[in-house]
């Protein structure tokens, strides 16, 4: 009995470490994002952007990429040169903000870096339709979205947005995933992914961004082409004021 009760207290104890060190890593992974977000936030401003680009739209993102120009290395973190290997990195979607004029809604994603051989899927940059292409670094896409006015407030359904080609959209979106809503920037995590329907999710609060009764599109960072961990870690979103050209 003394036995079988201190296997019992000693099971207890090592679930506890585990939980203890799990906890560890996400508080440091969330402040690590913290910091880079700030860093990406300025940098944005360092090279700046054109808030009267005819890229940014009021109704919805564009990719960073598609109005500005960085050297690979300014989307690693820490971007010191200091010979280490960069274990983070960021990526940007922009709304400009309308009648504002020279401000611009900026949403930074934070993802770490999932081994040297990973690819991850993003859009073609500029291109018209939806094609899909390989990159080396975490970047966020769009996906479709849909809402059923006969669905509980808080569930979306993902659609596929080429069902033609060997890409399945909707496995992109897992659960922890936090989506960007394109219309307003509001942001949502993903609680659930529904087993039996793929392209169902559950969010952690009612959705309160666009009408998508007749569709609408999120943004959020896929996971590795080759599978494995979600390389998200965090989003964070300021508004930012750009100086006209």
């Amino acid at each position: 009995m003394a036995v079988g009760t201190l296997a019992i207290g000693l099971t207890f104890i090592a679930g506890s470490f585990l939980t203890g060190m799990y906890l560890s890593t996400f508080s440091t992974e969330r402040t690590i994002a913290a910091v880079a977000a700030e860093e990406a936030f300025a940098k944005m401003q360092i090279f700046g952007l054109d808030p009267n680009s005819s890229g940014l739209q009021i109704s919805g993102h564009v990719d960073y990429n598609d109005v500005a120009t960085l050297d690979d290395n300014e989307w690693l973190y820490p971007s010191v040169s200091d010979g280490g290997t960069k274990q983070y990195s960021w990526a940007a979607i922009c709304r400009g903000m309308g009648s504002a004029g020279n401000l611009v809604q900026c949403t930074v994603f934070v993802s770490r870096e999932i081994g040297g051989a990973s690819s991850f899927w993003k859009r073609v940059d500029g291109a018209a339709d939806s094609s899909l292409e390989l990159c080396d670094r975490p970047r966020p896409v769009w996906l479709d979205v849909t809402r059923d006015s006969s669905a509980d407030e808080d569930v979306i359904t993902i659609t596929d947005a080429i069902p033609s080609d060997t890409i399945d959209e909707r496995s992109f979106v897992s659960d922890g995933s936090i989506l960007v809503d394109d219309a307003t920037g509001r942001m949502y995590r993903v609680l659930e992914r529904s087993v039996d329907q793929p392209g169902t999710i559950t969010l952690d609060r009612d959705w309160e961004g666009a009408d998508l009764a007749s569709g609408g599109k999120v943004w959020v960072v896929p996971p590795p082409v080759s599978g494995g961990r979600n390389p998200g870690v965090a989003v964070y979103q300021k508004i930012l004021r750009f100086p006209r050209s």
